[in-house]
């Protein structure tokens, strides 16, 4: 898929001229740099579950990582304590793991998934994963 480039912060989007708050790019390592490695492996395990279903854009930011197909997909949010993961789904979940948003409306339904470690990219996350990178195709 064709992306367009903003000219002003040179970070890539499905559309030209999409709206969006025009901050300066960085590097996935320096959104982690810092961080206990653990931090960094979650995002790791979570990317490669992305990649194996196709391709995936990482949109790096200082506060974490925006995973997108043609649409944003994910945000992966390094904390003090954990990583927040930030996924959009199809229709709403709530268990004691993953948790809607509050103002959270229209067709994608965003939720609050937060990770300590790796293992816990397990096989109902991946689940989510899978259904969020497919609904995020045009």
């Amino acid at each position: 898929m064709a992306r367009w480039t903003c000219p002003r912060c040179d970070r890539e989007f499905a559309r030209a001229r999409q709206s969006h708050t025009c901050v300066p790019g960085c590097t996935v390592d320096a959104t982690f740099a810092g961080r206990p490695p653990t931090m960094r492996a979650v995002y790791d395990a979570v990317l490669d579950h992305l990649s194996s279903l196709g391709p995936v854009h990482e949109d790096a930011v200082s506060v974490g990582v925006f995973l997108k197909r043609e649409r944003k997909l994910a945000e992966v949010r390094p904390r003090s304590r954990d990583v927040l993961v930030l996924l959009a789904l199809p229709h709403r979940v709530e268990n004691a793991r993953i948790r809607p948003l509050p103002d959270s409306t229209g067709p994608r339904v965003w939720h609050r998934l937060p990770m300590r470690a790796p293992a816990d990219v397990d096989d109902a996350v991946r689940d989510w994963l899978t259904i969020a990178y497919h609904d995020a195709s045009d």
